[in-house]
């Protein structure tokens, strides 16, 4: 990714570059000129409204990327239907609710370090699977009051969601798994409802003015905070955990107290954006960005986070070098402007308990296999590893 990456900066701070199902798109690695195109006016997220080969119907209903343009939400809206959708999400995903997850990340984070530590000696345990993945699934699944008997057919789903080379078909099977979840979910909650925030957002649709969230828009943003929320904190304890192991200098710098976990965290978020590219935005109008290069109105835009975050003429010469000592640690992991991720805080506060809670547990943690045998996921919009596998003691 990261080679590709350096291949299309090569190229200019925006290219063409050609997504599944030949759909073509600009590519923007500069973190200078996705700052300044994710505050644009002039740029958009919907589909409906600003991309016309959508709208003309040139695109496929198979198309393996639908998912990410067609929900209605507000990763998808634009202007003042933007600002209404997330002032509702905003009601129900205060602060207070994430802080008092608190006490059950470390419940989790513990149960989990007690399932590791019970690993037969001299056997490997994979810590994406075994750490990184359920966490943060179990996490948000609680936040939104998801069954345990239906959280196996939602990590399939958004499993599907995230693998880019998944065919037309397995997108097609995992988006309908993911909705009747989904309708489940909010079947049960109408009838029992809880302090929960799949209730939380029935309750700001039934308030029954002209802003509430129509029955499309709930579910849709049920997928979004449901995928999203997971998604990335995967990623970010993937690699945190790899860049640690493949960096015992820095790993001794966080022990030593010279650095925190917090510089760990920020960090793998520059270095290891968690969503390394994500599709996709439109301009409303032409779009001159200088240097001959002009997005024309309608043309889809591809913003590359993973690229912005080793931008060297942000980062330096040593932009891909993890550095816990790094002066600048700016990134755009999470997003930037007005679409700024609201699961930041919640993210970063999985991460801070539980990366000391497994580096504590297990001092002597050490890669199972070298690390240029670690496949990366079959995926252009997730960054992270298909397996972390590792020899506990």
């Amino acid at each position: 990714m990261h080679g590709e990456n350096e291949r299309l900066r090569a190229r200019g701070p925006a290219t063409l570059v050609a997504l599944p199902g030949g759909v073509e798109a600009w590519s923007v690695n500069s973190q200078a000129l996705i700052k300044r195109l994710l505050t644009d006016p002039r740029v958009s997220k919907d589909t409906r409204q600003h991309w016309p080969a959508w709208i003309n119907g040139e695109i496929p209903a198979d198309w393996p990327l639908q998912i990410w343009v067609a929900v209605k939400n507000m990763f998808t809206a634009y202007g003042g239907d933007h600002k209404r959708l997330r002032t509702l999400v905003s009601k129900a995903f205060t602060a207070r609710r994430t802080a008092a997850l608190q006490p059950r990340i470390e419940e989790i984070t513990a149960r989990l370090l007690d399932r590791l530590a019970a690993t037969p000696a001299g056997e490997a345990a994979d810590l994406r699977t075994e750490f990184a993945y359920p966490l943060p699934i179990s996490v948000i699944c609680e936040l939104f009051g998801v069954p345990a008997e239906a959280q196996g057919d939602l990590h399939t789903a958004v499993d599907t969601i995230f693998r880019t080379t998944a065919t037309a078909e397995e997108v097609a099977e995992g988006q309908l798994k993911l909705y009747k979840v989904l309708t489940a979910l909010v079947a049960e909650k109408r009838v029992n409802p809880g302090d929960d925030m799949t209730s939380g957002l029935i309750a700001a649709r039934e308030e029954g003015d002209d802003s509430a969230l129509s029955e499309t828009e709930l579910l849709d943003t049920l997928i979004l905070m449901l995928s999203a929320g997971h998604e990335t904190t995967v990623n970010l304890l993937d690699n945190a955990i790899h860049a640690l192991l493949t960096h015992p200098e820095q790993l001794a710098l966080v022990r030593s107290g010279e650095v925190t976990w917090d510089d760990v965290i920020e960090e793998t978020l520059r270095a290891e954006a968690p969503v390394a590219n994500l599709p996709l935005r439109y301009a409303v109008e032409d779009i001159d960005l200088g240097e001959g290069l002009v997005i024309a109105k309608g043309e889809p835009i591809l913003i590359a986070y993973a690229a912005a975050g080793r931008d060297p003429g942000v980062h330096g010469a040593d932009a891909g070098a993890f550095d816990l000592k790094r002066e600048a640690k700016d990134h755009l992991a999470f997003g930037h402007g007005v679409h700024f991720c609201l699961g930041a805080p919640l993210a970063r506060l999985e991460a801070r308990i539980a990366l000391p809670a497994l580096f504590d547990r297990f001092p002597n943690l050490a890669l199972a296999v070298p690390a240029d045998e670690l496949e990366p996921m079959e995926s252009f919009i997730s960054n992270g590893h298909k397996a972390l596998p590792v020899r506990l003691r």
